[in-house]
């Protein structure tokens, strides 16, 4: 059994009224895996009774959690078919397929982007902060397929994620949509989990303690009927904002049914691809820009529709 560790918290009066689940998240920066699983084994105690994630706190409550320590890296995974689209001495850039998770989230889990990166560039396991990342400096969704960025030492972790930070990264998606949809427009919709469906996020209302920036800007490339082919640039990093910022306007997604999207059982997945990723590359600091190609069953559907590809869609990867 690994080793535990007893944490335990005062909850102050700017946090009554939160969530235990989300306090317990912010005050340890857990993931909302981890804090279910915390929760569902009755680690998580407020004044000394088993909490439920969905309790509201009051000031002077004592919260205690007992964490037990997890071996955190990714494993080598040699069977993981990793299509590398750039690579050079600080970084990788690499092709992620839809279904695949970019990390392990638990203890010995292989079958990820990370644990083919370690397999094929070993250094990039001790290049991000937490090991179980391996080197990657972001991550997308599991059914979101398209080109990601790994490090290969600490140094060019730290540099891409200030870049992510400050905004420099150019962060290009492609997406089909339906409905009523404008040429072109910028989409400012803080975000926040969804208090009642923990997988997903909502516009967060006016003043919302929990909401975070969520800022996207979006152009049209081509239509047929209802369907619109999209590029979506999103200037902030939060879950699942692309899909709910389409969503929210009233253009969800084709297949993705958890924002309202239309089923697209021929497709088998929703229609989002991490398109294009441009950066300041860490050492030269020259501008890097590094494009995926759209998958088979993205392409078949665009054909199915008579929706031509994007332009460049043929190009080289890397410029």
């Amino acid at each position: 059994m690994n080793p535990s560790t007893l944490h335990t918290f005062t909850v102050d009066a700017d946090k009554a009224g939160q969530r235990v689940d989300l306090f317990v998240g912010e005050a340890l920066s857990l993931s909302r895996a981890r804090l279910k699983r915390l929760f569902e084994s009755g680690a998580v105690k407020v004044n000394g009774r088993p909490a439920k994630k969905g309790l509201t706190l009051t000031a002077g409550q004592s919260v205690a959690v007992v964490v037990e320590e997890e071996t955190r890296e990714a494993l080598p995974d040699e069977d993981f078919p990793l299509t590398v689209l750039h690579e050079d001495a600080a970084l990788v850039f690499v092709d992620k397929p839809a279904g695949r998770p970019s990390h392990p989230l638990q203890s010995g889990e292989t079958g990820t982007v990370a644990n083919a990166l370690v397999a094929r560039f070993p250094e990039c396991a001790q290049a991000s902060v937490d090991p179980r990342e391996g080197g990657l400096c972001h991550r997308l969704d599991v059914e979101t397929s398209g080109v990601v960025v790994a490090a290969r030492s600490r140094a060019a972790w730290d540099t891409v994620r200030g870049s992510f930070s400050e905004r420099a990264v150019d962060k290009r998606y492609l997406a089909l949509v339906t409905g009523p949809l404008v040429d072109e427009g910028d989409i400012d919709l803080p975000l926040r989990h969804h208090p009642r469906h923990p997988d997903r996020v909502e516009p967060a209302p006016h003043g919302a303690e929990d909401a975070r920036e969520a800022l996207s800007r979006f152009r049209v490339l081509s239509r047929v009927g209802e369907h619109s082919l999209v590029e979506v640039r999103i200037l902030t990093g939060v879950l699942h904002q692309v899909r709910a910022h389409m969503a929210g306007i009233g253009a969800p997604i084709v297949g993705d049914t958890l924002y309202g999207g239309r089923e697209a059982p021929e497709l088998g997945r929703f229609f989002l691809h991490a398109r294009a990723l441009g950066l300041p590359h860490p050492e030269t600091k020259k501008p890097l820009h590094v494009t995926s190609p759209l998958p088979p069953e993205l392409r078949a559907e665009l054909e199915r529709l008579g929706l031509p590809l994007p332009r460049g869609e043929k190009e080289d990867a890397t410029q």
